[in-house]
C-alpha cells in the first residue's frame, strides 16, 4: 500500500503521484491543518474555497472507488500541520511508501524534503507535471539567458506547445498583440458577469466553520459564488469563452466602480488549485479562434497569460527561491497602511479596489498592479508587508504565483528580473481606464495643491528620488525627458508634498 498525500491545491486526478495509483490497495489522504489556513490570515472565502473543493474532490475520488482519508479542521485528533498528518498515517497504516507530487511553495517542499530524512520509510517526490514546463527545464533556458525577458520565454513556449503558431511562425506573424489590449470601456456595454454558483450543503457547512474559526480574518463570508467541483469550474470557463472572450483582448485593463471582474474570466482559482487543466483550456482558446468565435487579439492576449505569464511566474519562483523573497532593491520600508484592510480612503481608485477585494477575495491584474501595486510602490511599503497582504486576500493566491507578481512586477523590489522597468503611473492612467477619479474626494488634474491626486506627486517623487538609476533605462526615457524640462523649484514642491503626505499617510482618511 502506498500513501498518496495531496495539497489543498491539487486537486485533480491527472497529478503526478496519482498516477498508477491503485483503488483497491493505495491510499490517498487530504487534511485541512490550521498551519495552511494561518500562516497568513488569509481571506475567508479563499480558505471557503480550498476547504470546500477539497471536500467535494474527496467525495468525488470515493465514487470512483478510491479509498480516501479525509482530516477535516475540526477532527479532534487533527494535528494542524501537513507533515504530521503523514507522520501519524504513517505510524497507523504502515505503507511501504509516501508519494508526493512537488507542492507549490517553497517553504511546503523544505517540509517534505526534511520529512523525507526521517520519515523512516522511502517519501519520493514526483515532479510536478500539471505545467507546461517543469522547473529544472525553466532552470537551463535561465541559465542560457543573459535577461530574463518575459517575451523571449514567451515565443519559446509558443513554438514548445504549437500554440498560436502557423508552422514555424506566430499566426499573423504576430507574437503580441498587447497595445491592442489597452482600450478604455465604453460608456455602454453588455454587462457580463462570471457564472457563478450557489453554494451547496457542503459549502454550507464550510462556511459556518470559517466563520466560527477565523472571524477575524479579512473579508467575509456572505454571497460565496466560485465553483467548487472540476466540472463547475468547466462551466465557467466554458460561460467565459462563449461569451466575455471577444470583449476581453480589448478591455482587459479597464475598471469600474462596482464592476470588479467586467470581461475576466474568473478562473485563476480554479487554475491555481487543479480544478482545470492550463493545457486544455489553451487549447480550447486557439479552437475558438480557428473556429472565428473569438479575435486574435483576445486569443493571443489570454494564451499570453497562461502559457508565458504564468509558467515564467513560476519558473522565477523556484529559480531565485528562497532569498527572492526577501528582495527589497529599493530598500522601502513604511509599514503596510491599515487602510489596505479597512479600504477607508479618501483614494477613490484604492479604496474601491480594497473595498471590492474585501468582498470577493478577487481582482483583476490591472486593479493589483496599477492600484494596490502601484501606490505601495510609489508609497514605498515595505515590500515583505505588500507580499503578505497579497497572499492573504485573493482566492488565486498562492507564494509560487504571487510573490514574483509582487515583489518582481508590482513593486520592482528584485531590482529588475521580472520587469525591464518600474510598473508606476501617475493619476492620468487611472482616469483613463476607469471611473474612479470622477467621484474622488481627490482632484487628478491638480499636480500640488491641497486637493492634488496622490498619485500624480508622488509619481513625480519616485522619478526624482531614483534618476541616478533609473534614467540610464530607455523604457523610462520619456519620463526622465521631461523631468529635465521641469523647474527645480517645482521639483522641491514635489518632493515636500509627497513627504507630508506620506509621513501623514494614515489621516488620508480621517
Amino acid at each position: 500500500m502506498i500513501l498518496r498525500p495531496l495539497y489543498c491545491d491539487q486537486l485533480t486526478l491527472n497529478l503526478a503521484s496519482l498516477k498508477e495509483a491503485n483503488p483497491q490497495e493505495d491510499i490517498i489522504l487530504l487534511a485541512e491543518v490550521l498551519e495552511e489556513a494561518t500562516y497568513v490570515k488569509h481571506h475567508k472565502k479563499k480558505l471557503i474555497f480550498q476547504f470546500s473543493a477539497m471536500r467535494h474532490f474527496a467525495q468525488e475520488l470515493q465514487q470512483k472507488g478510491y479509498q480516501v482519508i479525509y482530516v477535516p479542521l475540526n477532527d479532534r485528533y487533527n494535528s494542524g500541520t501537513f507533515r504530521t498528518e503523514i507522520q501519524k498515517f504513517v505510524k497507523k497504516l504502515s505503507p511501504l511508501c509516501v508519494r508526493v507530487t512537488k507542492p507549490g511553495e517553497y517553504r511546503q517542499f523544505q517540509d517534505m524534503l526534511n520529512l523525507q530524512k526521517s520519515l523512516g520509510i522511502p517519501l519520493e517526490i514526483a515532479e510536478d507535471n500539471r505545467f507546461f514546463i517543469n522547473s529544472q527545464e525553466f532552470s537551463e533556458w535561465a541559465k542560457a539567458h543573459k535577461n530574463l525577458l518575459m517575451e523571449n520565454f514567451y515565443h519559446m513556449m509558443r513554438k514548445k506547445t504549437g500554440l498560436l503558431m502557423d508552422g514555424g511562425s506566430p499566426v499573423q506573424n504576430r507574437w503580441n498583440l498587447d497595445k491592442e489590449n489597452r482600450k478604455a470601456l465604453p460608456t455602454e456595454y453588455k454587462d457580463l458577469s462570471p457564472l457563478k454558483f450557489e453554494p451547496d450543503e457542503i459549502t454550507d457547512e464550510v462556511s459556518r466553520l470559517v466563520e466560527e474559526k477565523f472571524s477575524s480574518h479579512f473579508g467575509t463570508t456572505e454571497n460565496f459564488l466560485f465553483a467548487v467541483r472540476a466540472q463547475d469550474a468547466k462551466k465557467a470557463f466554458d460561460y467565459f469563452l462563449k461569451n466575455h472572450l471577444r470583449y476581453f483582448g480589448d478591455y482587459q485593463d479597464s475598471m469600474k466602480i462596482g464592476e470588479p471582474f467586467l470581461f475576466h474570466s474568473v478562473i485563476s482559482p480554479y487554475l491555481n488549485a487543479s480544478l482545470l487543466d492550463p493545457k486544455e483550456i489553451c487549447r480550447d482558446v486557439e479552437n475558438a479562434y480557428h473556429s472565428g468565435i473569438i479575435p486574435l487579439n483576445a486569443a493571443e492576449g489570454f494564451i499570453r497569460q497562461i502559457l508565458g505569464w504564468r509558467e515564467f511566474i513560476r519558473g522565477i519562483y523556484w529559480t531565485y527561491m528562497p532569498s527572492y523573497a526577501q528582495s527589497n532593491s529599493l530598500q522601502h520600508t513604511r509599514k503596510l497602511p491599515d487602510f489596505y484592510w479597512s479600504a477607508d480612503t479618501k483614494m477613490n481608485c484604492v479604496h474601491h479596489v480594497i473595498k471590492m477585494t474585501k468582498q470577493e477575495a478577487y481582482s483583476h491584474h490591472i486593479q493589483r498592479l496599477m492600484v494596490t501595486g502601484n501606490f505601495a510602490l510609489l508609497a514605498e511599503i515595505n515590500p515583505q508587508e505588500v507580499h503578505e497582504w497579497y497572499l492573504a486576500v485573493y482566492a488565486d493566491a498562492y507564494e509560487w504565483v504571487e510573490l514574483p507578481n509582487t515583489i518582481g512586477m508590482a513593486l520592482y523590489a528584485d531590482g529588475g528580473v521580472i520587469s525591464t522597468k518600474p510598473y508606476i503611473s501617475s493619476g492620468a492612467y487611472l482616469n483613463k481606464m476607469s471611473n474612479f477619479c470622477k467621484t474622488c474626494h481627490y482632484n487628478v488634474k491638480e499636480k500640488f495643491g491641497d486637493r492634488a491626486c496622490p498619485f500624480n506627486y508622488l509619481y513625480w517623487n519616485f522619478i526624482i528620488k531614483h534618476e541616478s538609476w533609473l534614467n540610464k533605462n530607455p523604457r523610462m526615457k520619456f519620463a526622465y525627458s521631461n523631468l529635465e524640462k521641469m523647474a527645480k523649484d517645482t521639483q522641491k514642491k514635489i518632493n515636500l508634498k509627497a513627504k507630508n503626505f506620506l509621513d501623514n499617510l494614515k489621516h488620508d482618511y480621517e
